[in-house]
Order: C-alpha cells, then structure tokens, then sequence
C-alpha cells in the first residue's frame, strides 16, 4: 500500500485565487500510471480551500465559523477534486472520490471506515480523499488538513512508503544554497510557517512526517514537478528528495 499527497503547492498556484496547476496535475496523473502496488491519494486545498480559509479566518482549531465560509470551502473543494478526478480518469487510472465525511466523525478517525478504504485500493480503486472544512458538533466546524489526513490513514493503515509531493526538492539545510537534506533520523527539523496557510505548510507537513517516522514508516518528501521521482522511491531507485527514516527501519 502506498499513501501519497499532493501538496497544494504543487496541484494549484498559491499566487493565483482558484487557479488549478492542470499541466502538472496531468503530469502526476501519468506517473501514477506506472505504479503498479495498491495506492491512496490525499490532496490539499492550495488556492481554493486554503484561499478561502484564510478570508473567512477559519482554522484547524473547532470553532464557531462563519456558516457561509463552511459553505464556499467545501464547495471549492470539491472542484479542486474534480479536476484531480477528470486528470486520473483522462489518463486511464480508476479514481474513487472519497470526501473525509466518510471516515471522520468528528476529529477523529474511523478505524473500521479507513481499513475498508484499503479495501477498495486493492480492487484497483484509487480512493481519492482531501482537506476539507468538516462539521465537529455544537454548531462548531474545523479544517481536517491533507497533512492530517495522512497521519490518520498511515497509523491504521501502515503503508508501505508515504510520500508528500511538493513544490520543492524536499527538505534544505540552508534555503538560499538550496542544499538538500537527503536523510532524517530522529530529528525535527525548525521550519518556518507561511502566514497566509492557514494549516501550517511545510511546517506542518514536517510535523506530520516525524509522527509517521515515529510510528515506523518511511516517509518520502518529493518534488512534484518532476513525478519520476514518486516513481523511483517507490520502485525502491536512486532518489533525489528527503527521506524521514522511520524509527526501527
């Protein structure tokens, strides 16, 4: 099994309000065709649903929302997942769209829900899930972020190998030189947050990468504009990215 999220960095323009990056998203879509081991595909929310999240304020935190920003994020992301659906199907693959609604209640996951996710992987389903602004009770919502999902899939389902696909290289010593950092044992690196994402960017990726280390799964940083490498760290070749060596691997 393996779990692979696609950054909203590299899937949309971050620059650009609503702008999907299709070229790149049809690109990814051709590499995930040479994949031949069951997979599951989480992906964020970019200039749409992080967009709006951050003009209606909304966070990771439950809280009280406005109503009509639940409304518009949801509805962003859904055509942000279309077009993620269209590009697989265009190149042959067999997505199957599956909102967090389906194995979240709350803020927590369904184990039962997310082992049948597996389940469908392995039928030759791609399941296709994403961030979402979820309802949490109490007339209190939240942002469920990709990043977030990850974790929760890669703790019950224990993947093989979970990759993030980034806008980037994977991960720099030192930003200016670009000098990249190859391997991770037992180390959290300080990153940065970008203000204006409101579900932490590479900080939080890198939160969420340690905790699946610490569980004993190898996770994988990877630039998505250059898809052959999801390939190659997959198929187990010379690889240029970050590598989050997990505990006892």
């Amino acid at each position: 099994m393996i779990l692979i999220k696609l950054g909203g960095s590299i899937i949309t323009n971050k620059e650009k309000p609503l702008s999907a990056r299709r070229k790149t998203i049809d690109n990814l879509s051709k590499s995930l065709k040479k994949i031949k081991e069951p997979m599951i595909i989480v992906h964020g929310g970019g200039s749409y649903g992080h967009y709006w999240s951050v003009k209606y304020d909304m966070h990771t935190k439950e809280r009280r929302y406005d109503t009509r920003g639940v409304s518009i994020v949801k509805n962003s992301m859904i055509d942000l997942n279309k077009i993620i659906l269209d590009s697989l199907l265009k190149n042959k693959l067999n997505p199957y769209c599956l909102p967090p609604t389906d194995f979240m209640f709350g803020n927590k996951p369904i184990a039962k829900k997310i082992k049948e996710i597996e389940k469908i992987a392995k039928t030759g389903l791609i399941p296709v899930t994403f961030g979402d602004a979820l309802w949490f009770g109490q007339k209190k919502t939240f942002i469920l972020s990709g990043d977030k999902i990850m974790t929760h899939l890669a703790n019950i389902l224990k993947p093989k190998l979970t990759i993030f696909a980034l806008n980037e290289n994977g991960l720099y010593s030192d930003f200016k030189s670009k000098k990249l950092i190859y391997e991770l044992k037992d180390q959290n690196p300080l990153i940065s947050k970008n203000k204006m994402d409101v579900t932490g960017g590479m900080a939080r990726k890198v939160e969420e990468a340690t905790k699946i280390a610490k569980m004993g799964m190898n996770v994988f940083f990877a630039n998505g504009n250059k898809p052959e490498r999801i390939v190659q760290a997959i198929k187990n070749r010379k690889y240029e990215g970050t590598l989050f060596r997990g505990k006892n691997v």
